[in-house]
This record gives structure tokens, sequence and C-alpha cells, in this order.
């Protein structure tokens, strides 16, 4: 993969999620993808592993913020490395707004993300 078809799919993937596009979220992540969330009980927060996990994460995101949306992305790649910067927007079904910086670490295989690492704020 070239250093541009990389940032083209951290592009595409950005899309995706503002989309609520599950499948082509899916598509751009390899077999054994593994998502690691912001938050959990361990030092990488909660980890998820392989397509069914990810998808099923990625689906409980979208139900929890029906809006979602992941704006203002900028994106970076090294070798097999990649982040993206976003400003988060979404609603809780209680109406409470939720925006907050964060970012994204991501590394590559075979052509797509293997690996997405996730950091956001958390505002008290």
């Amino acid at each position: 993969m070239t250093h541009q078809e990389k940032i083209d799919l951290l592009k595409k993937f950005a899309q995706a999620f503002n989309n609520h596009d599950i499948d082509t979220l899916m598509d751009c992540m390899t077999d054994d993808c593994i998502y690691d969330a912001s938050s959990g009980a361990f030092e990488f927060g909660t980890r998820f592993e392989g397509q069914q996990a990810v998808r099923e994460s990625f689906l409980g995101i979208f139900k929890v913020f029906p809006d979602a949306q992941w704006n203002n992305d900028i994106h970076f790649v090294d070798g097999n490395r990649g982040a993206s910067q976003w400003y988060f927007t979404g609603t809780l079904e209680d109406g409470k707004k939720v925006e907050v910086n964060g970012n994204d670490l991501f590394h590559f295989k075979d052509g797509k993300i293997y690996i997405k690492d996730s950091y956001r704020k958390n505002r008290v």
C-alpha cells in the first residue's frame, strides 16, 4: 500500500463512521482486526477481536449515539502506522450532548486496518 492509499483508506473509514455504514467499516478492516475502545477496565480500554466482535461494538456506538459524528478529521500515516484526529459529537438517549476531541491510532496489514486504538477526552 502506498502512503496515499493508506490516507485514502483512513478517509473512507472516517466517512463510513459518519454514515454509520457498518459494511464499509468492516470492509476496511482485516478479518483478524482488533479494536481497543477508549474506555474499559484494562490499560488498553476494552478490546474487541475479530470481525464479529468489532462489528457489534461499532453498532453499539451507533445505538448509544444515533446521531454520532466524527468531524474535522485529519489523517497521518508513517509506514504501517496511521493516526486520525477528530471532534466527536453525539446525543445520548436522555438528550445529553457529548462533544469531545479524540484520536485513533492505526496499524495496517494486508492493505487494510488491522488495529484501531481509540482515545478521546472525558469531559467532567
